[in-house]
């Protein structure tokens, strides 16, 4: 029986490689990978519905499937980040602390639903009380989801304004999703590197960035490839992690330090996929996206992914 191909997009990662070499692949399906940047990709299925598989950041997700976007998530968690760094400020003027954020405005490198954004301004309210509602947040970009209507609070920056000058001019008291790198601009939170760890050991906050979808149309017609697709992305992400605790890389990727870290930390897997290792951390982000105005309403957690896959671990 001749494979049924699918049009998929993922980011080449240590956890994806056994995918995209075809060490690994579903059972019955060939996954034929396009050659697309994954943030290009999000746009382009979330309006066109490019592909049959791809990768996507998961706000944009929740926000797509709030305005019925013809695709469901599978528990596969592609992407996982700290984001205390992902705030910067001038470094001679702006906010000096996160409490200095009230009442000024913090720019976004992207769109407001940028999940990046989301957990960043989770990080403010939950750990220093700075209630996103009383910033204005300045959008240098649109959104995916082109139906998304942003709160009042959220405003376009200027035309032809270049949003790490304002940083660093202390126009913007701080931002989001500018690198730090840049002169002048520095993170916002002291130690960012080392408060990410710690949020992670103190209250278990491992954000999670990117997940995998799949075209509905698909998921109808053949009722086993949300599982078949789940294990073949499992078997990859387990040869990854097996490595990681096996061997000491000579030239390890900032990746893989991090996930390396975290399961020191934790003593546990890094990239955990299925539902319930990661419920926290889903009913989390989900009450940011509703506090921050993303989603008009809470969803559960089980109504975000196929029936078929609410019990698979890996």
């Amino acid at each position: 029986m001749a494979l049924i191909s699918l049009r998929t997009v993922t980011d080449t990662q240590g956890h994806t490689l056994a995918l995209k070499d075809g060490t690994v692949s579903p059972q019955g399906f060939r996954l034929t990978f396009e050659d697309v940047p994954v943030i290009e990709a999000f746009r382009r299925m979330v309006r066109r519905l490019d592909f049959d598989v791809c990768e996507m950041a998961f706000t944009t997700y929740l926000c797509a499937r709030e305005f019925g976007k013809p695709f469901t998530a599978l528990p596969v968690f592609l992407a996982r980040a700290f984001h205390h760094g992902a705030v910067v400020r001038s470094a001679t003027v702006g906010a000096r602390s996160p409490a200095g954020l009230a009442g000024r405005k913090v720019g976004l490198s992207r769109g407001y639903t940028v999940t990046t954004g989301v957990w960043a301004r989770g990080i403010l309210q939950d750990e220093y009380g700075v209630d996103p509602a009383a910033v204005t947040w300045v959008r240098a970009g649109d959104e995916h989801v082109a139906e998304y209507r942003p709160p009042p609070n959220v405003v376009p920056m200027r035309p032809g304004a270049d949003l790490a000058s304002l940083v660093a001019s202390g126009e913007l008291a701080a931002g989001i999703g500018v690198p730090a790198q840049q002169p002048d601009i520095e993170p916002l939170i002291p130690a960012a590197a080392a408060a990410g760890f710690e949020a992670l050991r103190q209250r278990g906050l491992y954000p999670i960035n990117h997940l995998l979808v799949v075209r509905d149309d698909l998921l109808a017609a053949h009722p086993g490839l949300a599982a078949e697709l789940f294990a073949a992305y499992a078997e990859a992400k387990n040869r990854y992690t097996q490595r990681l605790r096996d061997t000491a890389t000579s030239d390890p990727s900032p990746a893989d330090q991090m996930f390396r870290r975290v399961m020191e930390i934790t003593g546990a897997d890094p990239l955990p996929y299925g539902i319930e290792p990661n419920r926290a951390m889903i009913d989390l982000l989900v009450r940011h996206a509703v506090t921050q105005k993303i989603l008009s309403r809470p969803v559960a957690v089980e109504d975000l992914f196929p029936e078929t896959t609410h019990n698979l671990l890996a």
